[in-house]
C-alpha cells in the first residue's frame, strides 16, 4: 500500500485504470460507483453548477465539465466525433483533474475514457433504480457500441437486469457485444430491428453515436411501465427518440438548462416541464407514480457525475496504489523564489 506524495500529483493512466477496476471487481466497481454518484446528486445543492463549454465542428464537440462541492475541485476534458470509429479511433476520449479548493492544488489526474463509460453506466442505473419498475429484468440494449457492455454491467450490478435484448444497425457490434457479455451469465437474445429488441423489455437503453436527429424509437415502440435510459442523445442536433414519446412519458434529467439544449428535450419548447434527478434522490419528489407510466431519464452526462467519478478513483488510491506520481508542480524552496529554482537547474558548463 502506498500513499500518494503532497508534492507529487498522482496520476491514473489507462493501464492503472484497467488494473484498479479488476482489482475492485467490475460489478462492485459499478456498485461502488453508483453510489458516490448517487451520494453526490443527494448534495446537489451544494454544487457549483454550468452547462459544459463545448467547441463545436461539423465533425463533433470538444467539451470542458466543471464542477466543485466548495471543498474539492473537478473537471473533464471529453470530446464526441463519431467519425473517429472509421478511422480506428474511439468515438469519445477524456482525462479529468480533482484539485483541493483551499490550495489550488491537483489532487488527481486520470485517465478517463474508461472511467466516464463506467460513471455513465452508473448513472444509468442510479436513475433506473428510482425510475423503472422493481421487478425489471429485462432491458433491450439499442446501439451496441463502446457503451453498451457498461450499461449492461451497471444495470445487472445495481437493479439485477440479467436479460438483455441486443440490436445495432452493424450485427458485427451486437456479436461482439454478445461474445463480451457471455461470461457474465446474462440470457442474450441478438435481434435484426430495433422493433424486435424492444418486444418484452422493462427496459430500453438507446446508446447510439451519429450527431443527427435520429428516431431510433417510436411511438409504437414504448408499451405502458416501460422505462426509457437515453443515452445517445448528447449534444445540440443529435436526438434518439421521436417527439411523441417525450410528450406522453414523465421526463428526468441532470440539470435542465443543459439537457434543454443537448438532450431528446430539445425536441420540446423551452418551458416544457420536466423533473430533476436529485429531486427524486433526495426524496423531494417522487420517481415512478404507477406501474403502467412511461419514464424517461434524458441523460446527457453532467460534470457532478464526474466528479464523483474522480472523488471514488482518488479513495481507491491508498488502498490499491494503482497510479504513479507525476513531478506536475514546480516547487522551490522558497515560494518567492521561482526564478531561482530554474537558475539551480541550469546545466552546468564544461570546461575546454
Amino acid at each position: 500500500m502506498t500513499t500518494p506524495s503532497l508534492n507529487l500529483v498522482p496520476f491514473v493512466d489507462v493501464d492503472n485504470m484497467m488494473r484498479l477496476v479488476h482489482a475492485v471487481g467490475i460489478e462492485p466497481f459499478l456498485q461502488e460507483l453508483a453510489d458516490y454518484v448517487a451520494e453526490d446528486f443527494r448534495r446537489w445543492p451544494l454544487f457549483d453548477k454550468t452547462p459544459r463549454v463545448a467547441a463545436h465542428s461539423p465533425e463533433g464537440v470538444i467539451e470542458l465539465m466543471p464542477t466543485s462541492d466548495g471543498t474539492l475541485y473537478g473537471f473533464k476534458y471529453v470530446n464526441g466525433h463519431p467519425k473517429n470509429m472509421k478511422e480506428g479511433r474511439q468515438t469519445v476520449t477524456a482525462f479529468g483533474m480533482l484539485s483541493d479548493v483551499d490550495t489550488g492544488y491537483p489532487l488527481l489526474l486520470s485517465e478517463m475514457t474508461i472511467l466516464t463509460a463506467l460513471r455513465t453506466a452508473a448513472t444509468s442505473a442510479v436513475a433506473a433504480g428510482a425510475l423503472a419498475r422493481p421487478d425489471a429484468r429485462c432491458m433491450a440494449l439499442i446501439g451496441n457500441g463502446a457503451q453498451s457492455e457498461f450499461q449492461a454491467m451497471a444495470f445487472r450490478a445495481v437493479l439485477g437486469v440479467d436479460r438483455l435484448r441486443l440490436y445495432d444497425i452493424d450485427p458485427a457490434a451486437t456479436a461482439r457485444c454478445a461474445a463480451n457479455l457471455a461470461r457474465f451469465g446474462f440470457d442474450i437474445t441478438p435481434c435484426t430491428s430495433a422493433e424486435e429488441a424492444v418486444e418484452g423489455a422493462d427496459i430500453i437503453t438507446t446508446a447510439t453515436a451519429d450527431k443527427q436527429y435520429a428516431t431510433i424509437l417510436s411511438d409504437n415502440m414504448v408499451g405502458a411501465g416501460v422505462h426509457i435510459n437515453a443515452v445517445g442523445g448528447d449534444c445540440p442536433g443529435k436526438t434518439e427518440l421521436h417527439r411523441d414519446i417525450l410528450l406522453r412519458s414523465e421526463i428526468f434529467v441532470e440539470y435542465p438548462p443543459q439537457t434543454r439544449i443537448e438532450g431528446e428535450i430539445q425536441q420540446l419548447d423551452a418551458d416544457y416541464p420536466v423533473k430533476e434527478l436529485w429531486q427524486v434522490l433526495s426524496g423531494e419528489i417522487a420517481g415512478r407514480s404507477d406501474a403502467r407510466q412511461v419514464t424517461l431519464f434524458d441523460s446527457v452526462g453532467f460534470a457532478t457525475e464526474d466528479f464523483s467519478a474522480l472523488r471514488y478513483v482518488r479513495d481507491k488510491l491508498g488502498a490499491h496504489g494503482f497510479y504513479q506520481d507525476l513531478d506536475l508542480l514546480a516547487d522551490p524552496d522558497e515560494p518567492r523564489d521561482l526564478f531561482g529554482m530554474l537558475l539551480r537547474a541550469a546545466p552546468v558548463a564544461r570546461s575546454a
